[in-house]
């Protein structure tokens, strides 16, 4: 089974990464984009047996930091 993660800043968290890309789209001369924010996304190929708890497990001992991040568990059909 496919599991997509998606790992994002909490609201209010400093994304300096995304400052810098906010920053050079306008240097590139794209206007309207009013606030970037950077995340990432980690694909998992698991047993089709994994139980959600395990899941949910994976992201917050190693996947993602809970005091600053957020995630999303998709399974992919």
């Amino acid at each position: 089974m496919k599991v997509r993660i998606h790992v994002s800043l909490k609201p209010g968290v400093l994304d300096p990464q995304g400052r810098a890309v906010h920053h050079a789209l306008e240097g590139l001369g794209f206007d309207g984009v009013e606030d970037v924010r950077i995340g990432r996304l980690v694909e998992l190929e698991v047993a089709d047996g994994t139980s959600d708890e395990a899941l949910e497990r994976m992201c917050e001992t190693l996947l993602a930091n809970t005091v600053i991040e957020n995630y999303r568990i998709e399974k992919a059909d």
